[in-house]
């Protein structure tokens, strides 16, 4: 049995691209846009030893398995292809054990993982349990600490690695992320003069939008310590280290209290749904009396308990863990913060990941030449699958504004909110 007959086996109807592989074989259209080329015996162990994602995103980032018709900084065409047509089927255990007979018992034999990857979830005790600090540590230097220069390609000068907000149809990235950090400032009603936390606060894009726009004294959290070597360096060189703070820190380790704002704007996706309760605690006890808090983050469309794919747990996000808006809003409430407002962003963030990956195909050898082609290609891969996520309903992005109320019960919230219509950004 040639591999591609191996192949038609385990695909119900149609073949929707060309498949080629390297001992000759073929199958699909030949006229197919987009195609799968296997290239060689270490690809197809990796398939056969972790079928699904994971097998397939190996094979993919080491370059054994390539998918034609596409750029790798951007194969969101491809993926999309290959969604809306590959079915696959699952084969009887005779078929099964005819398939792997004729493609060779040999290629049971796991070959070592790509250097990207991480270790599975049950080996990383050796790390610390699951969200504790040492081990969110680790987890944070794996994604983040990348090179600042990387980032510096992919995200644009705004140097934000969060959900862009677009005001207009044709807004370009750079103005739907300032948009986005205005919307934060104007829902959490910043003014001169007041404090703000902003917790996972990333290269500090809210630190200093708050600082610059709003006279606002910020002070941001991040363990990632290239994020805040590179922050404290541009906050300096825009003159805003009078109002603008960014430490290397776990947000728990935050002494001060008495906060007129928070910002948490991406960091409740690593923090463990476990942990909601402590989390929700803390950053309350960081308000004042009628203090604001924004919660952004990446969510699931329901509420239910479900882990995140192997291929975005071992290369993105290791430990990464997402719910329901319900459940954040449910964890805020019974902590006692009252919740204000709450919307769903889902189709920027497939718009923003698509702006991601222009960047990162623009820029494709220079961002090779700094982290390697294997760096490179799982992320074009993983904000390629992410931005069909979005798009397909999968995951959502929500905003929850929430206020802590004084003894008394007010929480100076307006008896309706006005934010949506003076949020500003830039003209291009």
């Amino acid at each position: 049995m040639n591999i591609a007959d191996a192949f038609e086996q385990l695909i119900q109807g149609p073949l929707p691209l060309r498949f080629t592989a390297y001992d000759g074989s073929a199958s699909g259209p030949e006229d197919a846009p987009f195609g799968f080329e296997l290239k060689n015996e270490r690809g197809l162990s990796y398939l056969m030893t972790a079928p699904g994602d994971l097998g397939l995103g190996r094979a993919y980032v080491t370059g054994d398995l390539v998918v034609t018709g596409v750029q790798p900084g951007d194969p969101y065409d491809g993926l999309k292809a290959l969604q809306k047509g590959l079915k696959l089927r699952r084969p009887s255990p005779a078929e099964l054990v005819k398939i792997l007979s004729g493609l060779g018992i040999s290629h049971l034999k796991p070959p070592t993982p790509p250097k990207e990857e991480t270790l599975p979830r049950w080996r990383r005790v050796i790390e610390g349990v699951r969200h504790s600090r040492i081990r969110d540590k680790e987890a944070i230097h794996h994604h983040y600490d990348v090179s600042n220069a990387f980032y510096e390609y992919i995200l644009g000068p705004s140097m934000t690695y969060t959900c862009a907000v677009f005001p207009t149809e044709d807004a370009t990235l750079e103005q739907a992320q300032y948009y986005k950090y205005d919307l934060v400032a104007k829902k959490l009603d910043l003014k001169p003069g007041m404090r703000l936390l902003d917790v996972g606060c990333g290269w500090g894009g809210m630190v200093r939008h708050a600082a610059e726009h709003y006279g606002v004294k910020a002070l941001g959290v991040t363990l990632s310590r290239e994020q805040a070597t590179w922050a404290q360096e541009k906050i300096k060189k825009m003159g805003l280290d009078h109002l603008a703070e960014v430490r290397h820190s776990d947000y728990r380790e935050v002494t001060e209290s008495g906060f007129d704002a928070v910002s948490s704007i991406g960091l409740t996706e690593h923090i463990g749904v476990r942990n909601y309760k402590s989390y929700f605690t803390f950053l309350r006890d960081r308000l004042r009396p009628q203090g604001r808090l924004l919660n952004h983050c990446i969510t699931r469309p329901h509420n239910k308990h479900q882990e995140t794919g192997a291929f975005i747990d071992r290369y993105v996000f290791p430990d990464g863990e997402l719910t329901g808006s319900g459940r954040i809003i449910t964890e805020a409430q019974n902590v006692g913060l009252e919740v204000v407002h709450e919307e769903n962003f889902r189709l920027h963030y497939a718009r923003t990941l698509a702006g991601w990956c222009k960047n990162l195909q623009d820029n494709w050898d220079a961002c090779v030449d700094e982290v390697g082609e294997g760096t490179a290609r799982v992320w074009g891969l993983y904000m390629a699958g992410s931005r069909l996520a979005f798009e397909r309903n999968e995951i959502q992005l929500h905003h929850v504004l929430a206020v802590k109320t004084d003894d008394l019960g007010h929480d100076d919230y307006p008896w309706r909110p006005t934010f949506p219509m003076d949020a500003s950004y830039p003209e291009a």
